[in-house]
């Protein structure tokens, strides 16, 4: 067998503050829970052996996932990362899965209880099928790591299998750590910070005329008698990625803007919004650079893409949109007022926070492109993942609660250079009650743009 050379990584600063995504997702994860996590996983056609697992398993708890978050009591200073005490177990399930219960199993693994105190952030799980073949979950929370984290310590891990685990050798070491004097370091943070807010007003106040797409407000009917408890509608389907490619090139698109199309699309077929619309796309971008610490390094770039019943999306305005909004993103004078206020976010007292939170609305249409990732992530010692899905997992929860806060669907693209994977969500109980009427809306679709999926 033959592994990639582990990467070598230069230590970071000594203390890796919590960024203000860090801090946003952990209020919230203190408000609703694990409404929200991500997970990594795998097909195997073949038996994987336990051992393969138990080795992938303690290089994570010893790598970039393995964090925990130190509280401060400083006022203003931003609380930091450290080094997990703790890792939830490996779970080898006993019972095979079939064939058309995949879906269902993966859903199941994100009922985790996380605790980011500890570093409880994350969990493997794994189980066989019917086929003899197996099925391997990474579920994370977002509090502790974006995508782009959950790779990279996959990546990691994967590549030091055979080595002994290490938090200084591997990916680990770029945790952070304690300060040598925690008082006088939390101090200097804490007037750091409340520059950051005062800067971030300034800058505010001076892109106050900058504005954002319009979300579309949720229609309170149709109402379907649903239980008190819903899980969304949740789908994962596989193409050709030349049959993509050639079928956003024919209608003058690209990758990336035929997944926004086909989310405004499903939206739109749903009735959630209707003809001519505007619909909200809100697009996630990776910041992440090279031995990056940061547990989450991802911006939203928002755009708008109008929805003609019978119609396809335009793909050409969908490409200049992108553009445009990528554009104004690089420029402080024509970023939203909202993004220059995150340092006052994380300072403001909990209670307003707590109600900005309960008030707050979901993305109408999230697409996310993961872009070629599945490859660098697919071997293990070998063994060769016939899938790889990655993907946020909508939680079950109540089902008043996903109507109160407007969710949509949600969309998130993968390759690893031959073939698309694309995980759908329907988290709108009243418009995609069902994975039968979410799978019904998506076919459309697909047929509308000359595409046969292969659904799991």
């Amino acid at each position: 067998m033959t592994l990639t050379a582990p990467a070598q990584f230069t230590a970071p600063v000594a203390v890796n503050r919590l960024t203000a995504d860090d801090d946003l997702f952990l209020k919230l994860h203190s408000l609703y829970g694990n409404a929200l996590v991500n997970q990594l996983a795998w097909r195997f056609d073949k038996p994987l052996d336990p051992e393969i697992l138990t080795r992938f398993h303690a290089h994570l708890a010893h790598g970039f996932l393995a964090r925990r978050v130190q509280p401060v009591r400083v006022p203003f200073a931003r609380p930091y990362w450290l080094p997990a005490t703790e890792s939830l177990p490996l779970v080898w399930e006993s019972v095979p899965v079939a064939e058309d219960e995949m879906l269902d199993w993966y859903f199941a693994q994100s009922r985790v209880d996380f605790d980011p105190t500890t570093g409880q952030v994350w969990r493997l799980s794994a189980t066989t099928t019917t086929t003899g073949g197996t099925l391997v979950s990474l579920v994370t929370s977002h509090v502790a790591s974006d995508g782009g984290a959950v790779l990279f310590a996959v990546g990691d891990a994967l590549a030091r299998l055979y080595d002994s685990p290490d938090v200084t050798a591997g990916s680990g070491q770029l945790v952070g750590s304690q300060p040598r004097n925690a008082l006088a370091a939390n101090v200097i943070d804490a007037g750091r910070q409340l520059r950051a807010v005062a800067h971030g007003i300034r800058a505010a106040i001076a892109a106050r005329g900058v504005v954002e797409p319009d979300r579309n407000p949720r229609p309170a009917l149709p109402e379907f008698p649903l239980p008190t408890q819903w899980s969304p509608a949740d789908l994962v389907v596989q193409l050709d990625l030349t049959e993509w490619n050639a079928a956003a090139t024919r209608h003058s698109g690209t990758t990336n803007g035929l997944l926004i199309a086909l989310g405004a699309g499903i939206l739109g077929r749903s009735g959630r919004v209707g003809d001519t619309a505007g619909i909200r796309v809100d697009i996630p971008h990776s910041m992440r650079t090279s031995d990056d610490p940061r547990a989450n390094a991802t911006t939203g770039l928002p755009i708008s893409v109008t929805y003609r019943a019978d119609e396809r999306i335009d793909l050409a305005a969908v490409r200049s949109a992108v553009k445009r909004a990528a554009t104004a993103y690089r420029d402080p004078a024509t970023t939203p007022a909202l993004q220059h206020l995150q340092p006052l976010q994380m300072v403001l007292p909990r209670f307003v926070l707590r109600h900005f939170a309960r008030t707050a609305k979901a993305p109408e249409c999230l697409c996310t492109n993961l872009g070629e990732t599945a490859s660098g992530v697919a071997d293990f010692a070998g063994h060769h993942a016939s899938a790889v899905l990655m993907r946020p997992v909508v939680c079950t929860n109540d089902t008043d609660m996903f109507r109160r806060v407007e969710v949509g669907v949600n969309l998130s693209f993968s390759t690893d250079g031959h073939t698309v994977t694309l995980a759908v969500t329907g988290a709108d109980p009243d418009r995609f009650p069902s994975r039968a009427a979410l799978r019904e809306l998506l076919s459309a679709e697909f047929e509308a743009w000359g595409l046969a999926p292969q659904f799991w």
